[in-house]
């Protein structure tokens, strides 16, 4: 086989596993993809999984590479508060959410975080698209707001929720109140209603 019937394949996917590789070509050499890493056609994402060096330009491809190279997973945290204008910094990893244990992977296409979160917490999230019509799984604002809050409680005062610097244009006019009240009651967690209670304070929510 060679290298364009291999891409033409694959390409549509983004970035793809050895696993999928054999699906679609059982009897596939798999030194062909030690050979392409080593031409830089190919980038190594982390253990058999792979993307096309060429989707480097693809805008967002990172978000679409964190849901596949550790799924079930969604883009959340300081990741989606920086995308949505919530936090003013620029993010550099990408940061993710998912019922496997806490891990992160650093490739070509940038750094991956993943905190574990239980099953019954798994929501919030909506596909994204991409430009070239693939989507990735994102938290929704309220959802982002939760996980950051629920995940790092040293935010646990109203002076720590102020220095989180949240744009207080969105936070006033844009947040979904009533669904972060209706995502936060399922949490069931009694320090995550406290500290949801201070943002709730601070914005003038009541």
């Amino acid at each position: 086989m060679n290298y364009w019937e291999f891409r033409d394949k694959l390409l549509p996917l983004g970035c793809f596993c050895i696993r999928q590789v054999l699906l679609w070509f059982p009897d596939f050499n798999r030194t062909s993809i030690t050979r392409w890493v080593g031409k830089g056609l190919l980038t190594k994402l982390r253990n058999g999984y792979y993307a096309f060096t060429e989707c480097k330009q693809t805008p967002d491809i990172q978000y679409l590479i964190a849901n596949k190279i550790y799924n079930p997973s969604y883009v959340s945290l300081h990741t989606a508060l920086s995308f949505y204008g919530i936090i003013p910094e620029m993010v550099i990893q990408t940061t993710s959410v998912t019922t496997l244990k806490n891990t992160r992977f650093t490739n070509d296409f940038g750094e991956f975080s993943y905190n574990n979160i239980k099953e019954e917490l798994f929501f919030g999230y909506e596909p994204k698209p991409l430009k070239d019509n693939r989507s990735f799984l994102f938290a929704t604002p309220e959802k982002a707001i939760l996980d950051l809050l629920y995940l790092y409680p040293f935010y646990n005062s109203e002076k720590e929720i102020e220095n989180l610097r949240l744009d207080d244009c969105f936070m006033r006019e844009e947040l979904d109140i009533g669904r972060l009240r209706n995502y936060m009651a399922l949490f069931k967690n009694k320090a995550l209603d406290k500290r949801v209670g201070l943002l709730v304070k601070l914005y003038d929510y009541d």
